[in-house]
């Protein structure tokens, strides 16, 4: 069983990480022997939080609730808030998640937040393009390791920048094994290109399985 907790945090970006916790928490493309996932939000308090988009989140859990688990997950949605000293708290239990083993991944501004911590400094990432993460994070000396692409997935780190969300869902998504390779591949054609054949596809995948 893997617990993939979703920092919440005011002026959270909806889209970014919208088609990963709407298929982890649906279940509705999962193989049958699919592990089981449970999806938490996680904030520095359980008080009201604000998303882009204006909707409203209250965390099911704080920071300190985080396991440093093997089998857990972090997800780190871009924000305008991120510069917030605040926020240092859920980047130390990042790093701590890290150093086990666990799977962290960060999308847009939660990336130059990392690399502020030194977490991408000798690894392979990406962020909001070439540049980016030395304009806004002083302490970044990972430039040697980053690749032009929406989203990069190492060993126990999954970045992306803001327009590569559905990569980045993949890369989760294929991470936790809960689709068939099939299954997931054509789920990611048909969103990417919004082609039908991509989407009868990925139906019979799913009606294969049931025989």
């Amino acid at each position: 069983m893997f617990t993939v907790y979703v920092y919440t945090l005011d002026t959270l970006a909806d889209w970014e990480i919208g088609y990963v916790t709407s298929e982890l928490n649906s279940g509705r493309f999962f193989k049958k022997e699919a592990p089981c996932i449970s999806i938490k939000t996680v904030g520095l308090s359980q008080m009201p939080i604000k998303t882009m988009g204006g909707l409203t989140v209250i965390p099911d859990c704080t920071i300190d609730d985080i396991a440093v688990s093997k089998t857990n997950v972090l997800i780190l949605p871009g924000a305008n808030t991120w510069d917030n000293p605040k926020h240092d708290a859920i980047i130390k239990k990042a790093n701590d998640l890290v150093s086990v083993g666990a799977m962290v991944c960060a999308i847009c501004g939660s990336t130059a937040k990392l690399a502020n911590s030194g977490l991408l400094d000798r690894c392979p990432h990406t962020s909001n393009g070439q540049g980016f993460l030395e304009m806004v994070s002083p302490n970044y000396k990972g430039q040697k390791f980053y690749v032009d692409a929406p989203s990069v997935a190492t060993h126990n780190l999954i970045t992306a920048g803001s327009a590569g969300g559905l990569l980045w869902a993949k890369q989760i998504i294929e991470y936790l094994g809960v689709f068939q390779n099939d299954t997931l591949e054509f789920w990611y054609e048909y969103f990417k290109t919004g082609k039908p054949q991509h989407f009868f596809a990925l139906m019979q995948t799913l009606s294969s399985t049931d025989k």
